[in-house]
């Protein structure tokens, strides 16, 4: 029942050369499977349906959130409860990660969140409308940090771009990463980046923004001494 519900291979014609992710195998333990079983039917959504109106799809009109890689979905789920008037869409290309989200919306009956399960640089392109989110958040990306993998980084000119496009005059792009020379790479792109401003006085980070929750990845990170580097920049044009 699963595999007619998510896909981790997109079809031939959404493929790309490079990945900004590797497929990591992982087993659904039964909680997620459920997840996936009765959450898919009612918050999944495919690139094969295309480009969508969102405020359709949640029957309302709401400010829009779309999160790349939202993991084990622990932090979606807690923004999504924290601000029930907004609506949020989350990508995520790992299974038990999925299953994890979609069991948790089914446990709190949170209903403000859709969930695509495929490579999020075709949901982008295929499936969200320019100028329709009010914020894109990408918290954690894999940093890749040897040299010759920097290529796989998904914050490249061409995603700023693609991220531009969708976000509204005025809506935000949210980055974190708990790895230096990573954040100094974003800044590197996106301060040159046109039509965005950094919000950082000093064209840095900004001070770790309340709406953002600490996960306890984060938590164990920050007991070994480790950084995070919070970057918001905001569609000027």
């Amino acid at each position: 029942m699963t595999d007619d519900l998510i896909t981790d291979d997109v079809q031939p014609a959404y493929r790309r050369e490079i990945k900004s992710y590797v497929m990591r195998a992982g087993r659904m333990t039964p909680r997620q499977q459920r997840g996936v079983d009765e959450g898919w039917p009612k918050f999944g959504l495919t690139l094969e349906a295309g480009m969508q109106d969102f405020a359709q799809v949640f029957g309302r009109q709401a400010p829009l959130t779309l999160e790349i890689g939202f993991g084990m979905g622990h932090s979606l789920l807690e923004m999504a409860q924290a601000t029930p008037g907004h609506d949020f869409i989350g990508i995520e290309v790992h299974r038990p990660g999925v299953g994890s989200l979609l069991s948790g919306l089914l446990a709190e009956g949170v209903n403000n969140v859709r969930v695509y399960s495929c490579d999020a640089l075709e949901v982008l392109k295929t499936c969200v409308p320019d100028s329709s989110l009010d914020r894109l958040l990408l918290f954690f990306p894999d940093p890749w940090h040897k040299s010759r993998h920097h290529k796989r980084r998904i914050v490249q000119p061409e995603f700023a771009q693609l991220v531009r496009s969708k976000l509204k005059v005025g809506g935000i792009f949210h980055l974190a990463t708990d790895w230096e020379p990573y954040a100094e790479h974003m800044l590197e792109v996106l301060n040159v980046a046109p039509g965005f401003m950094n919000l950082s006085a000093d064209q840095t980070s900004v001070p770790r923004p309340l709406e953002r929750p600490v996960t306890k990845f984060e938590r164990r990170g920050e007991r070994l001494g480790h950084g995070v580097w919070d970057l918001k920049f905001e569609r000027v044009h």
